[in-house]
């Protein structure tokens, strides 16, 4: 399949960079910023949760209500929404959209952000939830007649949905950096995101991936999907002054209780959040252009690591990463809009024109 590219949806025009206090959701915010995913040819956005954040479902309805192409990843922690529920609700959503959803499941990588709602599991039985929850939705939206489940987790009796998905089944993307999570990803998940790191670590998580795919008896593998936060600008030199000042009002904002975090929070709990701040205590560059002070100044809360150069620099270093096995980009910078357009005019294209170019020899030799 061809290389992909993925935005993230925000609810209004508050940014990392200039945080607004208690924004409310801004419909004309998310209709522009949906249109420009859809008008510079990105393939997916992300549509987050968050405790303490609007309903994902909601603003992708809105999404697909005002967009041609762009397909929507709802973002789902099963402790909130019963799977059979789930299933119509994605089914119900991917109907309207003419088969434009995927959905991607969150285990949850902090038990204070899960007790929230009322989840007291650990993290290994997260996972083990988490498995049975894919099962149970695929079950739903391909079983034509009543069945039980008996599970761990999930009891239910003749359960029987009407609500299909207009493909017969809806993509699943799983995440995380956990023996867990590559387990229950490389046997089950059609997607599987990880966050940016150097491309030797990358390389070694993705063979961890397909292992566990080989293991599943799986005849294919999911599809690699990686996310960076690109600072992008006319020179590499221009780029590289734009990401200090980046780092500057992260730090600044942060201090003063405005960023993701509160200046005095602990370590994170998720190994992927780990990772990252392991890779940034051996250096701030790696590779071509993989930026981590951005890590830091935000305690890996979340996608955190930057590219910084001209856009030429950026696609070749997106390049780097199509080249080591990855299907799917996410790439969403510090001035949400702003950035999305400038990688739709600048990046994007750079990056398909080479495929594309690659691809032509192929084609003359066939």
């Amino acid at each position: 399949m061809p290389t992909e590219f993925i935005s993230v949806t925000f609810p209004n025009a508050s940014t990392e960079l200039n945080p607004l206090e208690n924004p409310a959701l801004d419909p004309q915010f998310i209709e522009r910023y949906a249109r420009s995913l859809d008008d510079y040819g990105f393939n997916y956005t992300l549509i987050p949760y968050d405790s303490a954040s609007f309903d994902p479902f909601t603003i992708g309805a809105t999404v697909v209500a005002h967009t041609k192409n762009i397909k929507i990843i709802i973002a789902l922690r099963p402790n909130t929404i019963y799977p059979t529920v789930a299933a119509k609700s994605l089914a119900t959503l991917d109907q309207l959209s003419g088969g434009r959803v995927v959905v991607h499941f969150i285990a949850g990588g902090s038990d204070e952000e899960q007790a929230k709602e009322g989840d007291f599991l650990d993290k290994h039985q997260r996972y083990e939830r988490q498995e049975e929850y894919i099962r149970i939705l695929r079950r739903v939206w391909q079983s034509s007649e009543p069945f039980d489940f008996d599970g761990r987790y999930y009891q239910f009796k003749q359960f029987h949905s009407r609500v299909r998905p207009v493909n017969g089944t809806i993509p699943v993307s799983v995440g995380g950096s956990s023996d867990d999570a590559y387990r229950i990803g490389g046997a089950l998940a059609d997607i599987f995101g990880l966050w940016g790191e150097p491309l030797a670590e990358t390389k070694q998580q993705i063979d961890r991936i397909h292992a566990e795919a080989a293991r599943a008896r799986r005849k294919d593998r999911p599809r690699i999907w990686v996310t960076f936060r690109p600072i992008v600008a006319e020179t590499d030199e221009l780029a590289w002054a734009k990401a200090h000042r980046t780092l500057d009002l992260l730090k600044e904002n942060r201090a003063k209780g405005l960023g993701k975090v509160p200046p005095s929070a602990p370590s994170p709990q998720n190994i992927g959040s780990q990772r990252l701040l392991e890779i940034a205590s051996r250096g701030d560059v790696h590779d071509r252009a993989l930026w981590y002070p951005t890590v830091t100044a935000t305690n890996a809360r979340g996608a955190s690591t930057a590219l910084v150069g001209s856009p030429r620099t950026i696609a070749d270093s997106i390049l780097d990463y199509v080249d080591l096995g990855a299907d799917l980009i996410s790439i969403r910078g510090y001035d949400n809009l702003n950035d999305a357009i400038d990688y739709g005019r600048y990046i994007l294209p750079l990056v398909r024109a080479d495929l594309a170019e690659r691809e032509t020899p192929r084609q003359a030799v066939a």
